[in-house]
């Protein structure tokens, strides 16, 4: 059978982290279950280089976007290697194959008639001259108050167009206006009845999350979608009268699995319909939850308008999101775990078992160290890896000897191979690895059972023979059964037992072969060890968060500007501290009496960590007087004492003595 899978194209702008890892690892478990079939697999994806993340991070470390792109691209390169994805071809969007490719796609589905053109408002800045993308928009957010880009926040809030009302731009803090703005917009509405169709006849094949998510936007009706926008990175738009735009990186990055899949059949001599168009075929799409409604309802329809055949996905392998103890992964919170230096720290093998046995194919689960330590070494340490080196490392044996298989086990290793092909065809990879496991619990009680230490010792070695080897064959089948959820270990036991590849079919293996060269399949980790770098961990990415907050505050937030008339709003006054106490059960307010020359007034302020209060008395301050009063702890503030400082450090701002009480400060 002809297999064709897609993982999700992640942006290249960050290090890959176990939350990517979670989404993505199910297409590298599919391609590797299918080769061990015998089937004809291509497993492509790439890094999506364009759009306006890209553009943000090279900004933020002041290199070019082509830069950027390639520097994390590498950076993924590294981690994939390291979890050991088997991509026959992981590629970028920044190829001028891939380019040249999506513009002749994206000219035919003009010319086909999907993609049309249209005006409609969008945010622009008018300071910067640009129209803004959702991630260029900075509000409010509605559900945790704290400042948000408007593509999404922290909290996991998703902001609405009614929420942008109001937002500010991120470069320059200007509030946006609505300006008209030509794009080319793909047909979507147009072609809602095909896809309706496609849904209702491949849906069943899906995980349960993306059978949702696109019923409801089904429900709701397709929108027509701008595939082009204002900015000057990414791949040209190849339709006159647009050649200050790019097209945007959604269309593009899907577009992908085409380019990547028709790179590798020309590189290897393949037919690339016998993928794409053959109905015998089977296309797997693997990513996360936010990602849906791209590979469910935007790429059918982008393969419809192509008008030539092309078949739509099959399967939709789609996880729910990955936290990392218990919270959820941020770069901003500093828990974004890189891939590639935890599977340095640890077992790149355990963690893609942890990854899939504890995945989050159903609901969000947590990533904790502690949790994957207690797995590495007590479900795959204790029970997979003693099972191995207490049958090849028998002491008094070198070889495999001439045994008899046992009929029982050989039934269980036929069964296993039908249930894990069951639960792998049907998403089911978490009970699909827990089967596996059973299986190596069922291969350590016949080991307990037929206790061969004792067998050993016997004048007639036959039934000791007859254990060996049939604990061997189970190893040899167990390296196949493991090889789609940790490969290194399964090809290390195929080297010893001179295994040639993995096969999904129950194997034996030739008695006589030598186990000199047999070696400890895993080690333990010491949980002491693991907790105190836990805490050592914890206290650096709590010091690097207050760093940053610091950083931020000295910054600033970007201010909308203003004109002169704005200042005469506020009236800023020479205040004199005339007394100081704090405030009862705060340990941050002192409550301040302040003359203004003609007047006395009462002001609470935050100064108690910065000063003490003999400090503060006789001090001529600047005071914000037409402030409207609010009460802090209970007691009345007419006015704010203006100060500056990082956080740490606080001052006041202070006068001249020769200025009197109660002038203006203009």
């Amino acid at each position: 059978m002809k297999i064709l899978i897609g993982g999700a194209w992640p942006y290249s702008n960050y290090k890959l982290h176990l939350g990517h890892a979670a989404g993505l690892i199910g297409g590298d478990l599919l391609a590797r279950y299918h080769r061990a079939k015998g089937d004809d697999v291509i497993y492509v994806s790439g890094s999506d280089c364009h759009g306006t993340p890209i553009t943000e991070r090279a900004k933020k470390e002041g290199i070019s976007p082509a830069e950027i792109s390639e520097k994390y691209h590498n950076l993924f390169v590294e981690a994939f290697d390291a979890l050991n994805f088997s991509y026959d071809l992981y590629t970028k969007t920044e190829t001028d194959y891939h380019k040249s490719h999506v513009m002749e796609i994206v000219k035919k589905m003009y010319d086909n008639g999907y993609i049309y053109e249209k005006i409609e408002p969008q945010a622009f800045c008018p300071t910067c001259n640009k129209f803004l993308a959702d991630r260029e928009l900075q509000i409010t957010c509605p559900n945790c108050g704290r400042v948000t880009k408007c593509d999404s926040c922290d909290c996991g809030y998703v902001p609405t167009e009614k929420d942008q009302e109001g937002a500010t731009c991120t470069d320059c803090g200007t509030k946006a206006i609505k300006k008209d703005n030509k794009n080319l917009y793909i047909a979507l509405s147009k072609m809602q009845p095909e896809i309706e169709k496609y849904v209702a006849e491949k849906k069943s094949n899906w995980r349960i999350n993306a059978q949702n998510e696109t019923e409801k936007y089904l429900r709701e009706g397709l929108r027509d979608r701008a595939i082009t926008r204002d900015l000057n990175w990414g791949i040209d738009v190849p339709v006159p009268g647009y050649e200050d735009k790019k097209l945007y990186v959604w269309i593009e990055a899907v577009l992908g699995y085409v380019t990547a899949s028709l790179k590798v059949c020309e590189e290897r001599g393949l037919n690339f319909d016998d993928y794409w168009k053959n109905p015998n075929s089977k296309i797997y799409m693997v990513h996360g939850k936010d990602n849906i409604t791209f590979h469910t309802l935007i790429f059918p329809g982008i393969l419809f308008a192509l008008q030539d055949g092309m078949r739509f996905p099959d399967v939709i392998v789609s996880s729910e999101y990955l936290n990392f103890n218990d919270e959820k992964i941020s770069k901003s919170k500093g828990n974004a775990k890189p891939v590639k230096e935890f599977c340095d720290e640890y077992n790149s093998d355990t963690v893609r078992f942890h990854l899939i046995n504890n995945g989050p194919e159903k609901k969000d689960t947590s990533f904790n160290v502690l949790d994957y330590v207690t797995v590495h070494n007590n479900e795959i340490t204790n029970k997979y890896g003693n099972f191995v080196n207490r049958t090849l490392k028998f002491k008094g044996i070198s070889e495999i000897p001439q045994g008899k298989m046992d009929e029982d086990i050989k039934a269980l290793i036929l069964k296993a191979y039908d249930e894990v092909s069951h639960d792998i065809e049907t998403l089911e990879f978490k009970e699909a690895s827990s089967k596996v496991i059973r299986l190596i619990e069922d291969a350590n009680k016949y080991y307990d059972d037929r206790k061969p230490w004792v067998q050993f010792k016997e004048e007639d070695k036959s039934e000791f023979n007859n254990t060996i080897y049939t604990c061997a064959v189970l190893i040899a089948n167990i390296s196949n059964l493991m090889e789609p959820f940790m490969p290194a270990s399964s090809a290390k036991i195929r080297e010893w037992l001179k295994i040639e590849k993995a096969t999904w079919n129950y194997i034996e293996v030739e008695p006589g072969i030598s186990l000199e060269n047999v070696d400890v399949l895993f080690t333990k980790f010491d949980e002491k060890d693991v907790i105190a770098k836990i805490k050592a961990e914890a206290k650096e990415q709590e010091k690097r968060r207050k760093e940053e907050e610091k950083l931020a505050q000295k910054e600033g937030a970007k201010l909308e500007e203003i004109t002169i008339d704005y200042l005469d709003k506020v009236s800023l006054k020479v205040a004199k501290i005339l007394s100081c106490e704090k405030v009862e059960g705060s340990e941050k307010l002192y409550k301040l009496m302040v003359s203004l020359g003609n007047e006395e007034r009462q002001i609470v302020s935050g100064l108690q960590k910065y000063y003490k209060e003999e400090e503060l008395i006789g001090k001529k301050v600047v005071l914000v007087a037409n402030l409207k009063p609010a009460k802090l702890k209970g007691v009345e503030s007419n006015g704010m004492i203006l100060a500056a400082g990082d956080g740490d450090n606080v001052k006041v701002l202070l006068v001249d003595d020769s200025i009197n009480e109660g002038e203006s400060i203009s």
